[in-house]
């Protein structure tokens, strides 16, 4: 009986240990707007993101034609000329948020480092940033702000738009995680 008993803890204390919480409605945002044109931004709102509360490891994953522009013709471009959609349909990050602790959490935005690898058409890059995160009752938030170059993953600009277009794109990361059961 001692040694069930030890058990049903054990395999308690082993659950509780490996919470994940995650998203499927995040929102990313990336703005590549110029001063003087035309903004070059979109909104996505069904990103889907993990973390583990065990060990601060962090994904996410993003369909790139979940991205809506105001203008419909620029997410034409966008997904045809750029990101070529259809043959490279997702963007991925896989990292972990560095010291990161469940029991440091409070409704007060903890600064972690966040490091992992971004996939986006194809293309692989080690990125740096930083991650608030927070709690907000049973909910994670974690909020994340990173720019990129668009030749590091592959995208041509064409010289007849190359000055209406930012040589950094600014991503923004807010996302509510919830535990999963």
């Amino acid at each position: 009986m001692k040694k069930i008993l030890y058990m049903c803890m054990f395999l308690a204390v082993g659950t509780v240990a490996a919470q994940k919480y995650y998203t499927k409605t995040g929102e990313t945002d990336f703005k590549a707007s110029v001063a003087a044109f035309e903004p070059v931004e979109a909104k996505s709102n069904s990103t889907t993101a993990l973390l583990k509360s065990d060990s601060g490891e962090f994904a996410a994953l993003l369909f790139i034609k979940s991205f809506h522009f105001k203008v419909a013709l620029m997410e034409e471009h966008f997904n045809e000329n750029y990101m070529d959609s259809d043959k490279f349909p997702k963007a991925t990050f896989k990292g972990k948020l560095e010291g990161f602790n469940m029991s440091d959490l409070s409704s007060t935005a903890k600064e972690y480092k966040l490091s992992g690898v971004l996939t986006v058409r194809g293309e692989t890059k080690n990125v740096s940033t930083t991650a608030n995160i927070s709690k907000d009752g049973d909910k994670i938030i974690v909020t994340s702000a990173l720019s990129v170059k668009p030749q590091e993953f592959g995208i041509e600009i064409p010289s007849i738009v190359r000055e209406k277009i930012a040589k950094e794109i600014n991503i923004t990361m807010n996302y509510e995680l919830v535990e999963k059961k």
